[in-house]
């Protein structure tokens, strides 16, 4: 069955048809979007990635509901921060993620190279011993920076990497993502397509990495488990199966070079530190423990790199509210 919204909109991505003040505006929002990417396509890589900060910028100005929603959910992870301090990181963060969003849109033109994330000291070690157990290798995520540039690192370094992804509320922003993975080299697995567990499976079975994000609450069956200090619904899926075929496990994002600003993406290097899951066994409990080490690890990597984490989504029930909370409380 659809599923039907508090509005009673319904998702696409379950079956689901738009209703027509829905469709005209996606419509709209596809046409802007459409004209940006057309309007910018020709900009150096560099141009867009200022553009990208610039458009970061505004939208912390002009979209006040996620911007308090953001300083609330900083609060959650940093309490000894105070408000001002809490909104200046907000404020970096906008401008960061935009630069980011430059970056991508430079990489929709497969014929622009792409500068791959250099490697921590020990990180393609720790990758290629996990991948060498042929046991495939369950290499969990987040929307930390410019994660595209990892997956896109990962192919160019010949590693035999598929990454799990979500549907756009929008097909058409779906094929838009298929023509910046896909011109990558990056095969996708969309969780809501036909035969996608049979997909995953054969991913792992084959001894290949299978990449998964897993910072950002979603429709998926989730469990209760500590996320950057507080207890957050989180995704038992990949516990589930990394336990249940024997995968190894590792987290992999990106992290700081020494006092870098993560601003500019040439300071940056990718991460690879390895799960434990030995002494766990494919049981609820054994799932929760993976899940709950798997979180402590993401979130000490956002710590480390707060400007460059979507604050403004809706990790922690409770938290939406501050949405509309008076501005001058948050």
């Amino acid at each position: 069955m659809p599923r039907v919204g508090e509005a009673g909109s319904v998702d696409v991505r379950e079956g689901g048809r738009w209703t027509l003040a829905q469709r005209a505006k996606n419509d709209l929002l596809w046409l802007l979007a459409s004209v940006a990417i057309a309007a910018t396509s020709r900009l150096s890589p560099r141009a867009l990635h200022a553009a990208g900060v610039a458009l970061g910028g505004l939208a912390h100005r002009l979209i006040p509901t996620a911007r308090r929603l953001a300083v609330a959910n900083v609060a959650v992870a940093f309490p000894e921060l105070d408000l001002q301090a809490r909104r200046q990181l907000v404020a970096r963060a906008y401008r960061t993620l935009g630069g980011y969003l430059g970056d991508a849109v430079a990489m929709l033109d497969p014929s622009r190279p792409v500068a791959s994330l250099p490697f921590a000291a020990g990180a393609r070690e720790t990758l290629d011993a996990a991948i060498a157990e042929r046991r495939g290798v369950l290499f969990a995520s987040a929307h930390l920076g410019p994660w595209e540039r990892v997956a896109a690192t990962l192919i160019a370094c010949e590693v035999p990497f598929t990454a799990v992804a979500r549907e756009a509320y929008d097909p058409r922003l779906t094929r838009l993502y298929d023509r910046l993975r896909g011109g990558r080299g990056l095969p996708t697995i969309y969780r809501g397509a036909a035969g996608a567990g049979a997909a995953l499976l054969r991913t792992l079975r084959r001894g290949n990495v299978l990449g998964i994000p897993m910072d950002l609450a979603s429709r998926v069956p989730s469990i209760d488990v500590p996320f950057l200090g507080r207890v957050a619904p989180t995704p038992v899926g990949p516990a589930r199966l990394a336990l249940r075929t024997g995968a190894a496990v590792v987290v992999g994002v990106p992290a700081p070079i020494g006092r870098s600003s993560p601003v500019a993406p040439e300071t940056l290097e990718l991460t690879v530190t390895r799960i434990e899951t030995h002494d766990l066994e494919a049981t609820p409990e054994g799932e929760r423990a993976l899940t709950a080490r798997i979180n402590d690890v993401l979130s000490a990597s956002i710590r480390a790199l707060p400007e460059a984490w979507v604050w403004m989504h809706p990790r922690w029930a409770g938290l939406a509210d501050a949405r509309t909370a008076p501005a001058t409380t948050l």
